[in-house]
């Protein structure tokens, strides 16, 4: 070995063995200690109690082998049973006056709430208002001067950037752990309207409400909910935004509930054929399959087939950035939506109305169709389908104005996601009037380009892109 890296490589081991290797050769752990020292201070513990009341007409042990087992089996009156629930979770002190923001769902059905400081006063809190669509809950205790969180910007969170949790996991207070942001803008099954946080710090029953901090000691999320097959910490944990939860906290010390924007529109997501067929490079937007007749899109002159790309200058990637862009505008705001129609972008002003908490889905009328007066098939071999012109009754019991049912469909229209019992009412975002139409479009069609259909399934609409081969 040369001198010179004999010397070097020396060098290098006794800085080893003395505790000074050089930062590139040694990662330095994030030391929250600070942190825990001077913001714990406003995290709290919160317990819950509440009266389960059950009805059941169970008969008392021991009276199986009664002879009269099945007379009281049968007509006992039913016996109400009352038993007291407990939880546990977390939440943390965001104004000196007593309001402390948690999970909705760590107070939900409560009958009795207390918070715990980490000086071991106890108070009984007062739930001001919650919100499940987020999970965010407001409460208030009768205090002052209280220590506060220091509120930080989830946006400017990066993934892998160090994070701190502080909460009451399985009832042990004031625990610390921590972690990385392992994710942004995570959309989780029926939550449409929180772009969580997602992170490996460990979260466990009882974190719940709790803060989420970044390595500057500010609160940039609420840890919501985790991952797991077995009920703990799996690796995965998931927050919700702080810019997120205090705008719904506004609105819950304003009037006590939050009011939410709707457009009246049912959107389905883009698939890469889909763009294609729309003319679009990229899968991006939210595609309208249907407008709720007299809503605000339809008064807009929204209509389906029209793909929103943007929600007042906010780009849209999916449906869930429309939900929740939409639901975080104020009815009676109007909004200007940026289009896709006919190949072009458009741009129209609507006027959202307030959103009922009720299923977001327009309301659906199934149709089995008709064995009367059925008309005889057409074959579409270039998409490979079987159709048949609905008649009169056909269509009135659909609530349409014309369509065209599926018969049958080959192997590649099924794969593509036609089912025998469709009714195609569309091409693109154009209704179907005819079948000519289709006959017209399928003939303009080149061969290994994709049509995209509009397709009526037990009340509801969506687009399905479809192959388009030579007829043979």
């Amino acid at each position: 070995m040369p001198v010179k890296k004999l010397i070097v490589s020396a060098m290098l081991a006794a800085s080893i063995m003395a505790g000074s290797a050089p930062a590139a050769m040694a990662a330095e752990l994030p030391d929250f200690s600070q942190i825990v020292s001077n913001e714990g201070k406003a995290v709290v513990n919160i317990s819950t109690k509440s009266t389960v009341r059950e009805v059941s007409n169970d008969l008392p042990e021991g009276m199986s082998g009664d002879p009269f087992f099945e007379f009281f089996r049968r007509f006992a009156p039913p016996r109400a049973q009352e038993r007291q629930e407990s939880s546990l979770g977390s939440g943390f002190i965001i104004s000196a006056d007593g309001y402390i923001l948690t999970n909705a769902h760590v107070v939900a059905r409560a009958d009795e709430i207390t918070v715990k400081l980490t000086d071991k006063r106890e108070y009984k809190a007062k739930v001001i208002g919650s919100d499940a669509r987020t999970d965010v809950a407001l409460l208030k205790i009768e205090a002052d001067k209280l220590p506060v969180v220091r509120r930080g910007d989830a946006n400017a969170l990066k993934v892998g950037e160090g994070v701190l949790a502080i909460g009451s996991p399985f009832g042990f207070e004031n625990t610390a752990t921590s972690g990385i942001v392992s994710g942004k803008n995570r959309m989780l099954p029926d939550e449409t309207f929180v772009p969580f946080i997602q992170t490996d710090a460990a979260i466990n029953p009882g974190n719940s409400g709790g803060p989420l901090f970044n390595a500057r000691g500010e609160v940039v999320g609420v840890n919501s909910q985790i991952f797991s097959r077995s009920g703990g910490f799996m690796g995965i944990s998931f927050a919700i935004p702080i810019d997120v939860a205090m705008d719904v906290v506004a609105q819950l010390k304003a009037k006590g509930h939050v009011s939410r924007g709707k457009i009246g529109v049912v959107i389905q997501e883009l698939s890469q054929d889909l763009a294609a067929s729309f003319g679009l490079a990229k899968p991006a937007g939210a595609l309208i399959n249907a407008v709720e007749p007299n809503g605000p899109a339809a008064k807009a002159g929204v209509k389906p087939g029209d793909i929103i790309q943007q929600v007042d200058g906010k780009p849209v990637e999916s449906g869930s950035d429309l939900q929740r862009l939409i639901g975080s505008i104020p009815p009676g705001k109007p909004v200007t939506l940026g289009l896709w129609r006919g190949r072009a972008a458009i741009s129209v002003k609507v006027v959202p109305v307030e959103q009922q908490d009720q299923d977001p889905r327009l309301a659906q009328r199934e149709y089995r169709g008709s064995q009367q007066e059925r008309p005889s098939e057409q074959s579409f071999s270039q998409i490979g389908l079987r159709l048949q012109v609905l008649n009169p009754v056909q269509l009135q019991r659909a609530g349409i104005k014309y369509g065209l049912l599926v018969r049958g469909a080959n192997n590649v229209a099924m794969r593509a996601g036609i089912q025998p019992g469709d009714v195609i009412v569309g091409i693109g975002s154009e209704p179907l009037a005819n079948v000519e139409q289709l006959k017209s479009a399928l003939s303009a069609a080149k061969k290994g380009s994709s049509i995209a259909l509009q397709v009526l399934r037990q009340g509801i609409t969506q687009f399905i892109p479809l192959p388009v081969g030579d007829g043979k």
